[in-house]
């Protein structure tokens, strides 16, 4: 998430009806961005757009202590697109390592080639030449628009809808998906200028990673406590449906993930009965090893081998 340069700001006489409906949060957000602000490797000037690309798919549902090790030499081996793009999609499974959801992974290496193929490769700065990509969905084109390219776009994660649910709306927690609500208020707290707005997308992201969290939100350290209608409200309880939790242990996730473990260790193509060894239920064996061929993340040989793939 590289910041743009900080803009100026309008003077302390501007009256909050004269300004645009997310006014008084910027200034106070961005403020304590400038101060708090983790020095996170995508973060850096020489990360460009390939490495803000790749942290935004690693990052997904994936907390940044995990991610970091894996960007680092994900970077090393793969410092532009077309170098992953030379490479077999198997071998971008290999070293997504044990990040978790390997089809992203796929997903990347997809976007790389088509990065290679249609931009010479250079990751696209426009919205929808990067929204065209394979893999590439609403929220990664305006993170990658605006992390790298300084654009002004709303940048929506779940770090995000939950500082904007309860700083604007006053709810606990926003929906479990993102609406065309939440789509519209984003747009409307959105700074008019583009290098503000992409410093804007990235303090709120971090201000719900650091401070306004899911859990245990630390209000005495929040720039903007004062003015959160949710604090305001008393805190009033989460009264929607209820939060999706996550869970890993016995369920197919982790089947998938020892056979991939063990394809990922190997050196060629594994046999049957290795797989075998890493789950004693053989239907949710089998199943989980028919979703990652179906996946395109395993394929199937002659003889009851398997390996990543290499096509």
């Amino acid at each position: 998430m590289t910041a743009p340069t900080k803009p100026p700001y309008g003077t302390a006489a501007d009256s909050v009806s004269e300004r645009a409906p997310g006014e008084p949060l910027h200034s106070p957000v961005i403020d304590w961005f400038d101060e708090h602000a983790r020095d996170l490797p995508w973060r850096r000037p020489e990360a460009g757009a390939w490495g803000v690309m790749v942290s935004e798919f690693m990052l997904q549902q994936t907390p940044v202590n995990r991610v970091l090790p894996v960007y680092e030499q994900w970077l090393a081996r793969w410092p532009r697109p077309a170098d992953l793009a030379a490479e077999a999609p198997g071998e971008a499974v290999r070293a997504w390592g044990r990040l978790g959801y390997p089809r992203r992974a796929l997903r990347l290496h997809g976007a790389a080639v088509a990065i290679t193929e249609r931009h010479g490769g250079d990751v696209p700065s426009d919205h929808a030449q990067l929204l065209a990509l394979p893999g590439i969905g609403e929220y990664t084109a305006a993170a990658v628009a605006s992390f790298a390219y300084g654009q002004r776009h709303a940048v929506l994660d779940t770090n995000v809808r939950r500082v904007f649910a309860r700083a604007v709306s006053g709810t606990q927690y926003p929906p479990n998906a993102t609406t065309a609500a939440a789509r519209r208020r984003a747009r409307a707290l959105l700074p008019e200028d583009a290098a503000t707005a992409a410093r804007w997308a990235a303090a709120s992201m971090e201000l719900g990673a650091l401070v306004c969290t899911a859990k245990n939100e630390a209000c005495h350290r929040c720039p903007i406590a004062a003015q959160c209608a949710w604090r305001l409200a008393g805190k009033p309880a989460h009264d929607g449906p209820p939060r999706r939790g996550q869970t890993y242990a016995g369920t197919d996730r982790q089947v998938r993930g020892r056979l991939l473990a063990v394809l990922r260790e190997a050196h060629g193509p594994v046999p049957q009965a290795a797989l075998d060894r890493v789950w004693h239920e053989p239907v949710q064996r089998a199943r989980a090893l028919d979703g990652l061929v179906s996946d395109g993340l395993v394929e199937p040989m002659p003889g009851g081998l398997y390996r990543l793939p290499l096509s």
